[in-house]
């Protein structure tokens, strides 16, 4: 499997299956997440921090528009877009209205499993669809 098929598979088999306990396939123990600035480490963090992601966007549906990885696999970038009804998004009101935003995700690969994520997303910009 390329690293490019890894992070694939990561983004249907978590987060548009909505089985934060598929973490486990995927990313070392000691995984690392940037998002927003901030650091969640650990498979467990993770697992809980997407778990609170979903409830707040319990019909979130990622959307990859693009994904390519460098000449090594040690690197994977993402281009997506992410689709839902907000139910708490960023501890917003939950309005029960459609919602749509875009980002991108860094990843770092090594032997096979996701070891480092840095993601940037366009939240100030979070658009009704």
């Amino acid at each position: 499997m390329t690293s490019s098929e890894l992070v694939n598979a990561f983004w249907e088999q978590v987060w548009n299956a909505h089985d934060p306990e598929a973490i486990d396939r995927f990313v070392v123990e000691d995984f690392v997440i940037t998002n927003g600035g901030r650091d969640i480490v650990g498979r467990d963090a993770f697992k809980a921090w997407v778990a609170a992601f979903l409830a707040e966007l319990p019909d979130l549906r990622i959307h990859v528009e693009e994904t390519f990885e460098n000449a090594d696999g040690s690197r994977v970038t993402s281009r997506w877009r992410i689709s839902g009804t907000n139910y708490g998004y960023l501890h917003s009101a939950a309005i029960g209205e459609p919602i749509g935003f875009t980002g991108t995700a860094v990843w770092e690969v090594r032997d096979g499993s996701l070891v480092r994520n840095w993601v940037e997303r366009s939240t100030p910009a979070v658009l009704t669809t």
